[in-house]
Formats: structure tokens, sequence, C-alpha cells
């Protein structure tokens, strides 16, 4: 399967959200929920203090720019006609329209799918740039983005904005989400392997932060509001080693869980996009690492003892199954495997983009040649991939 991967390009973004910030937001919106008590305590438990979203904060708690009435609207007419005067049925709608109104999907969305094009676009222009290749240069690009959604995606505008070659193969993955770093890794290399000359790039850009809804007053809304920050990442993958290549992918491995696919998901409704969290998601994910461990048991089971990985680039949702993967490893593997893991989530959770930005800091850290590497992710499905290789 070699197939071997330049170091990613990771976009952060720039307008920095504070923890304290979205507390006093969600306490000054719902100072009645039952939980709002323990809002600070919860705040505190994530261990992030500040993330970066590709918009302000200001521009997912702004009121909608018009209720949809309009003073020549339906309700201005019904009022007619139940005997109000013009003069009393105008009043009477300017009322209703001063009243704040939820954003529409469009309103919401928009600016996000601008600021996901324009990331995504300087994703791919840095990782080239590190791979020491030119836009001319790239046969297939992969992408994925689940936040935004549009037709056509993210791989059509990254076509026209680079601008790629006319015959540049175009893949894009709208619904990997967390997945996505990893699963788009593994299909790059199986188109390199089908032709080692050929060179992918991967482009995963997400504004994670389009799922903080104001009007949401659930627990898991909240858990939600706090968590999710917005990246974009980029990498290049050939069939042959180059200079800059950093990582050598030897093997993939796919797992999907039947009857989990309501666990985790996005909703879009009339105010945008709603993440849906379940309690039972995260001992779910669990399962897919004890069915991640038993592969590569498998795999090194001429080897159980010597082998095992110097760094492991997990994003499984959070850090209760980071925790887990911890408890649950061969107890002869050393400790800290998780650490650019559990680094990257100090600054939130990134979606698609998280394995991206775990192998980032991982390389920035100086891995040694030859240290063996495992990437894994899981997503709403719920669905895992994971890799095994070898830094160069």
């Amino acid at each position: 399967m070699a197939a071997y991967l330049c170091a990613p390009a990771v976009i952060h973004g720039e307008h920095s959200v504070k923890t304290e910030e979205i507390v006093a937001e969600v306490h000054g919106r719902h100072p009645e929920a039952a939980w709002a008590p323990r809002v600070d305590g919860i705040a505190a438990s994530t261990g992030i203090e500040t993330r970066g979203w590709m918009l302000p904060l200001e521009a997912a708690v702004a009121p909608g720019r018009r209720s949809g009435t309009g003073s020549a609207g339906p309700a201005r007419e019904a009022l007619i006609r139940e005997g109000f005067t013009e003069q009393d049925a105008d009043r009477a709608v300017a009322a209703l329209d001063a009243v704040p109104a939820p954003q529409t999907v469009q309103e919401r969305t928009a600016p996000a799918w601008e600021a996901v094009q324009s990331y995504g676009e300087r994703a791919a222009r840095g990782a080239l740039q590190i791979a020491g290749l030119d836009v001319a240069d790239v046969d297939c690009l992969i992408t994925s983005n689940s936040t935004t959604p549009a037709l056509p995606g993210l791989d059509v505008a990254l076509a026209n904005r680079l601008p790629l070659r006319g015959d540049a193969m175009l893949l894009p993955a709208t619904q990997w989400a967390c997945v996505a770093g990893t699963r788009s890794l593994a299909l790059a290399a199986d188109l390199v392997a089908a032709d080692p000359d050929r060179v992918v790039l991967v482009v995963i850009s997400e504004a994670l932060s389009t799922t903080y809804q104001p009007a949401d007053d659930t627990l898991e809304s909240l858990i939600v509001r706090l968590l999710f920050a917005d990246t974009a990442v980029a990498a290049v993958v050939t069939g042959r080693p180059r200079p800059e290549s950093v990582l050598r992918l030897d093997a993939s491995w796919h797992h999907t869980l039947p009857g989990t696919q309501d666990l985790h998901r996005l909703e879009t409704r009339a105010d945008g996009t709603h993440f849906v969290m379940d309690r039972r998601g995260p001992r779910a994910v669990q399962d897919t690492v004890t069915a991640m461990w038993e592969w590569l048991r498998v795999r090194y089971e001429d080897d159980p003892a010597a082998w095992h990985p110097d760094v492991l680039l997990a994003h499984p949702g959070g850090t209760r199954v980071l925790e887990y993967m911890e408890q649950t490893m061969p107890a002869e593997w050393p400790s800290g495997l998780l650490r650019y893991s559990r680094d990257s989530y100090t600054t939130g959770n990134r979606g698609g983009a998280a394995v991206f930005d775990i192998l980032r800091r991982a390389h920035d850290a100086g891995q040694e040649a030859g240290s063996r590497a495992v990437l894994y992710a899981a997503a709403p499905g719920l669905t895992a991939t994971a890799l095994e290789g070898e830094w160069l």
C-alpha cells in the first residue's frame, strides 16, 4: 500500500473565541435552564480556554435581519381584515418586525461557506508549497466539508480558485465529518497504489462553529457550543517518496458499527445546522477502538512483544475516549502516545481536520526517522478509519 505523505498545512480560525465569552452568552440567554448552575463547571471540564473560528462569535449569536412579516405582508393584510385601520396595522407589524428573530439557514451558512472556501484555498496552497509542488502537478483533489453543504462543493470551488488542470480528478466527500483525516489518506493511498506517479492533494475545511445555536437549551447543545473549533488543513500524498515526505503509510483499516447511525448526527433546521449528540456515543466509539486494537494485534501477531507505535494520532471525538484508549492499550506500550492528540483538544474539537492538526504537532515536535505511527479517527455513523505507517 505504501504511500508517502508530506507535512500538512494547518490554517486555524482567525477569530479567537474565549470560553468565558461563550459562558457569558449562555448565562445571559438561558438563565433559567436546569443546567445553568453547572455551566461554569462544565466549561472548565473541557480544558478549552479559547478556540479559533472562521467568523466571530457575534456572527453566531446575532438575530436574523428580519422576522419575515414585512409591512405589506400577510400579517398586515390579516390585521386589516380583522378591522384594524391601516395605521394601526402598520404599527403592529412594525412592532412584530422589531422582535429579534433567529437567523435563517442562508444568513447563518452563506458567510461560513465563503470562509470555508477561502480557508481551504489557503491550506491547499500551503500544502503544495510544503511539498515543493505546483498547482499544475496535482492529478487528484480529495475534499471534505460537512458543515456548510453546497453544490457544487468544495472540490469544484478549489478547482477554480487554485486553479487545477482541467483533467484533474475531483473526489468530494461531504459526509465524512470527523473521520475525514484518516479516510482521505486511506483513499489517497489506494489512488497512488494504482498509479505511483499520481499526485493527490487532500483538503479538509470545516466551519464547525455553524453548529453554535443560541436558542437551543439542551445540555448537549451547551457542550457543542464549548467544544468546536474551525480549521482548514491540506496535505500532499504521492506514490513515490519525495525529499519533503515525512510519513510512509503502510496499511489502512475501516470499521462501521451497525445500528449506531442515530447516536451523533448533523441536522439542518430553519435556523441552520444543529449537531445532535447522544450520551451513548462515547461508549459506542470505544467499541471501534477495541476493534482497532485487534487489527493491530493481528497485523503484528508475529512480534507482539517488540512492536508498538511511537506516536498515536487519534481523534475519537473527545477526551473521554482518549482516556479509554490509554486504559486499554497493551500494558507494555510506552506512555504518552496520545500527547499530541490531547494537546490538539486544548484548543477545540476540529472534526475532520483534527488528525492533520495532530500530525502537524507531532511533526513540529520532531519525530525520529523510523518511528512507527498509528492514525485513528471515528465519526458519526458510527464509523472509524485507522492507518499505520513509519516516520521518514
